[in-house]
């Protein structure tokens, strides 16, 4: 069974439980899992799990400071993927994303070649608002080691990055590698573009390597109302275990956004970029 079969089956099991909730579904994964019984059910089952958009949710703009949860009451879940040492798993990320309908912020460090491996399939994801970026340094260091210079550089190279990559401009958010930051570190990034500061309250907990069991205790253990959850797409656990996830949101009725949905971003998509990476503006 392909994976949009899968997902519409998926879907008919927990459409109830996630329309009566408002979930926003995860989906897929990306090792086969058993096929489902019972026939395929029509494709605006599956959006009820996974809208397209995001109902009922107003931006704002995005705050000067750090963020470590979402405002507010209410479902939202902010699932946050940073680094990408992996290719493979940068690619799962995507096409789960593309199957499921499941709304991401990736922090892309561009030192990594597996983004531009990914980019075709990314950039229509982030064309569409499904998923936002943010800045994540180029190399990771920890941005409290470097000089001011150093810094600067690092957010500079990754908004290099960003641009010629993915045609995304414009992002208030970064993510300083390890969470590592100070007032002068924040002041360097909000004086380059990026005023967000963007930490979390919630962990896959995979900066290790996991096994899938390991992180499904950890998303039982973070997945809630309101928060950021941070993950990495470096190891390969986390593509094992998308339709647990999917389980597990739909089970606590929550929806997933970016925080673009959340802190309004616009013009953070150029107008157009060519197979070849270059940026076409206007």
């Amino acid at each position: 069974m392909d994976r949009r079969r899968f997902l519409l089956a998926l879907a008919a099991g927990l459409a109830g439980t996630a329309v009566a909730r408002g979930a926003t579904g995860l989906g897929d994964a990306v090792t086969p899992l058993p096929a489902p019984a019972g026939p395929v059910v029509p494709a605006s089952a599956l959006e009820a799990v996974a809208p397209r958009g995001v109902p009922g949710l107003v931006p704002v703009p995005p705050p000067v400071g750090v963020v470590d949860t979402l405002p507010g009451e209410g479902t939202s879940l902010a699932l946050s993927i940073d680094d990408g040492t992996s290719t493979e798993v940068v690619a799962a990320f995507a096409r789960f994303a593309e199957d499921s309908g499941v709304r991401m912020t990736f922090f892309p460090n561009g030192r990594y070649a597996s983004w531009q491996d990914n980019a075709p399939a990314l950039r229509s994801l982030i064309e569409s608002g499904q998923v936002a970026m943010g800045n994540h340094t180029f190399s990771h260091p920890d941005l409290t080691t470097l000089g001011d210079r150093e810094v600067a550089e690092e957010i500079r190279l990754n908004q290099d990055f960003l641009r010629t990559t993915f045609g995304v401009r414009d992002s208030p958010f970064l993510r300083p590698p390890f969470g590592a930051r100070d007032e002068r570190t924040d002041r360097i990034a909000a004086d380059l573009g990026h005023p967000t500061i963007a930490m979390w309250n919630g962990t896959m907990e995979d900066f290790r390597v996991l096994t899938p069991e390991e992180l499904m205790t950890a998303a039982r253990r973070w997945f809630h109302p309101q928060t950021i959850v941070v993950g990495h797409a470096n190891h390969p656990a986390v593509t094992t275990v998308y339709g647990e996830l999917l389980e597990l949101i739909a089970e606590r009725g929550l929806r997933t956004v970016t925080l673009a949905d959340v802190w309004a971003t616009p013009g953070q998509r150029v107008r157009g970029v060519t197979a070849g990476g270059t940026v076409l503006t206007g």
